[in-house]
């Protein structure tokens, strides 16, 4: 009963921090999505454990708790699988910007070579005349 009580606390609690970090920005909606919906499936188990029980067998699992067991590996795999693929492309994104920066760079460089040529071409033209 005392396990319960705990995940009862402990889901009302996450789903209480999650909507502050959201509240305050630091946590993007997407992702807030996927919490609050994890948080709203696991509230009703901590509240009423017997249904957690009543979904294992149906499922064939013996106890409610392999079904945690299991249900949370397989949350932390795919949580693992979309920070892996968000990672992939944010490294992506970063190395295509920091070639975009190194080619604005150089033509920059260029630019600035160009116009102290000119610089000094029209100073040489000036001491000519004189």
């Amino acid at each position: 009963m005392q396990l319960s009580v705990l995940t009862s606390i402990t889901s009302v609690l996450v789903l209480g921090c999650i909507l502050e970090l959201l509240r305050r920005q630091q946590l993007r909606e997407k992702y807030a999505a996927i919490w609050i919906t994890i948080g709203i499936v696991v509230m009703p188990i901590g509240f009423f454990p017997s249904l957690l029980n009543g979904v294992a067998h149906r499922l064939g699992v013996a106890s409610g708790a392999s079904l945690v067991l299991f249900a949370g590996f397989i949350l932390v795999l795919l949580v693992c699988l979309h920070l892996s693929w968000e990672a992939s492309r944010l490294e992506e994104e970063t190395r295509t910007l920091s070639e975009d920066i190194a080619l604005v760079r150089t033509q920059l460089d260029q630019q600035a070579a160009d116009i102290a040529e000119l610089r000094d071409a029209q100073q040489q033209s000036r001491e000519v005349r004189a």
